[in-house]
């Protein structure tokens, strides 16, 4: 077994299987792991110096994780070998069968959990309404919602800036875009944060009683954005054919439920690492101050260094891929943090450089899947970065509160305060 540094994950080991070799084995646990919530990228960067650049761990109920660059680059393109259909149809099937009579339809998350050709066709409307040229139509309320969250936390001189500002911010943005009120934001996200802190990989039954929950929440929005369309991406959707054929509300909750919990999570995550970089950085915050137009380039290098989204994929058939011996059935999972700190891939990974020779990351994926919200995201982050150096003193970490992480799927500060001379 390769070598694996204390402190030892809490969370059961699983049974090695027999054709995975020992070299292949090393004992990491995204979920539990104090040395990983103590600071996630230090840790990944230790990954890269003990763990081989694709390796099984045996926490969780036993996974691949895909290190490199390489790795990942490969695997997110070979859908043939490795399918974004995490549980398939038959478990999903077993799983319905066994939950109480009358319990709502399972949905087929889509497109995510799709592969092409098929997944192509349930994408495409996304595509168009998640274009360069409809987000950007989205800037003047981003800015204005993100001068008012600042300004308010302004006076106070210190602030959990991931409850105040890096929550708030990309969350209200979505609420609006998608068509679900913002006055219940409090209730979503609470349900979105218990479904990703609780998810466990291996553990199918679970994911699909939280998917339920998320399907019930929005359902009665759903129905009613049927009868009254609005100006949203609820009312879009229920416009679309595919396969020529109307919209059901099978399928419109096979969309929401992967728009919800992605919309509701993942760019706060970013914001709050790159605040977190910021705040230990005071000259980074002056130069980004006396030369806004450099902030561009310095949230392309802050989602390379800290990228944050971790996806899930399950071998579809036995393969061996970069020499590495996989069965059909075992999980997988890209792991896209670990491919943009790769040594081999960025010289000097753990350095921040903005200017580096090499700043192509995935940190939005690579393929056919690559996530559709990449350009509001990397328009909310802009703006954040612009309001908040021009409202903000200069700020630094509270040293009288730690941050704090969260793992799984989604890695990000759980907790975040800063302060600022008033």
């Amino acid at each position: 077994m390769a070598d694996s540094p204390e402190p030892t994950p809490t969370s059961p080991l699983a049974p090695k299987p027999a054709h995975i070799p020992n070299a292949l084995v090393y004992d990491f646990d995204m979920y539990r792991e104090p040395a990983y919530l103590a600071d996630p990228h230090a840790r990944i960067l230790e990954l890269h110096r003990h763990a081989p650049p694709i390796f099984w761990t045996p926490r969780s109920g036993g996974f691949w994780v895909m290190l490199s660059h390489e790795a990942n680059y490969k695997a997110s393109r070979d859908t043939e070998s490795f399918t974004s259909e995490v549980i398939p149809a038959a478990v999903r099937e077993q799983i319905q069968a066994a939950l109480p009579p009358g319990t709502p339809r399972l949905p087929h998350s889509v497109p995510i959990s799709l592969d092409p050709p098929e997944h192509g066709k349930y994408r495409a409307p996304l595509q168009a309404a998640f274009s360069p040229k409809r987000m950007m139509a989205l800037q003047d309320g981003i800015r204005a919602l993100a001068a008012e969250l600042i300004d308010a936390i302004k006076p106070l001189g210190r602030s959990n800036i991931v409850a105040d500002v890096a929550e708030p911010l990309p969350v209200q943005v979505f609420l609006q875009l998608f068509g679900l009120p913002v006055e219940r934001q409090k209730e979503y996200r609470a349900l979105v944060k218990e479904h990703f802190s609780s998810m466990q990989i291996n553990d199918a039954m679970q994911r699909m009683r939280r998917i339920l929950q998320v399907t019930a929440i929005m359902r009665d929005t759903l129905l009613e954005r049927k009868a009254n369309p609005r100006d949203d991406l609820i009312s879009l959707l229920w416009q679309t054919r595919i396969d020529d054929a109307e919209m059901t509300l099978d399928t419109m909750e096979d969309y929401c439920v992967v728009l919800f919990l992605a919309g509701l999570d993942t760019v706060m995550n970013g914001i709050g690492l790159a605040v977190c970089h910021l705040a230990q950085n005071a000259e980074l915050q002056r130069k980004l101050r006396a030369e806004p137009k450099l902030i561009p380039e310095a949230v392309e290098e802050m989602l390379r260094r800290y990228t944050f989204t971790v996806p899930p994929r399950r071998v579809a058939r036995d393969v061996v891929f970069e020499g590495v011996e996989m069965k059909a059935g075992e999980t997988v999972l890209l792991y896209l943090p670990g491919a943009d700190l790769d040594g081999k891939e960025f010289e000097q990974p753990e350095r921040y450089d903005p200017k580096r020779d090499n700043n192509v990351h995935i940190a939005f994926g690579v393929g056919p899947h690559r996530c559709l919200g990449s350009h509001l995201a990397r328009i909310e982050l802009n703006i954040l970065y612009e309001e908040l150096l021009a409202r903000l003193p200069e700020f630094r970490l509270d040293p009288e509160k730690p941050p704090t992480f969260h793992g799984g799927h989604v890695v990000g500060p759980e907790h975040l305060w800063i302060e600022w001379d008033v």
